[in-house]
């Protein structure tokens, strides 16, 4: 027991110096390469303490030669703008002034619902509220506002109608029918099919956006004077 209780001061030890020399952003917002080291070093930290037929050294040998190609990736992630695509991925933008960016959610493996929601913890929640959004590297995500989008985001915008399909729980929410919507659509001369996302708030704005097309906005009267 004793012999276990000193490998793990040892190796705890080790770890310790070593994240500390790979700097402050090893603990915060991570690169894809990094998530793998750390992920790495967890494992091999793990054996040397667990099992005492393992030889300590073994662990901290493993675990030097993981900082090692660390500090070899991050030298060509610093010097080589090609290497850092590769091995980092690049900023993806997916909103920018002409409304979605339908393919970079796509390379991004998202859907309109993940920027939204993205967009509801950045504290936006019109999406005609700002001027560009985008996916960092590391998976945080930043949002540029328009100059007057305070005013922009009055009511809570369902989303209606998105990639096609109907969300059926917010047009129960919102009190309205599906056909109220299609209409709208066919006045504008929109296939169902074709809209990337529509939202509705409880003022009766609706962001509409079909695929490959400019988002737009229009202001229309709910029936009965419904609001939220």
């Amino acid at each position: 027991m004793a012999l276990i209780m000193v490998r793990t001061v040892i190796v705890f030890l080790v770890l310790l110096i070593i994240m500390r020399l790979m700097g402050k952003r090893q603990i915060g917002e991570m690169q894809p390469f990094e998530l793998v080291i750390t992920l790495l070093i967890s494992e091999l930290a793990c054996i040397p303490m667990a099992d005492a037929s393992v030889p300590l050294l073994y662990g901290i040998v493993s675990v030097v030669t993981i900082f090692v190609l660390h500090e070899l990736v991050t030298l060509i992630d610093l010097k080589g703008k090609p290497f850092k695509a590769l091995l980092s991925g690049k900023p993806g933008v997916v909103v920018n002034k002409n409304g979605i960016d339908a393919y970079e959610l796509k390379r991004n493996r998202l859907d309109v619902s993940d920027l939204i929601e993205s967009l509801r913890t950045a504290g936006y929640f019109s999406l005609d509220s700002i001027d560009y959004a985008l996916y960092e590297s590391n998976g945080t995500f930043s949002a540029l506002p328009k100059k007057d989008y305070e005013e922009k985001q009055t009511s809570l915008p369902l989303v209606i109608l998105s990639s096609g399909k109907f969300d059926e729980k917010n047009l129960q929410f919102s009190g309205l029918s599906a056909e109220f919507f299609r209409g709208i659509l066919h006045n504008k001369g929109v296939k169902e099919k074709d809209v990337l996302v529509l939202t509705a708030d409880g003022t009766g704005k609706l962001y509409l956006q079909e695929n490959g097309k400019k988002y737009q906005t229009m202001q229309v009267e709910y029936p009965g004077g419904r609001t939220w």
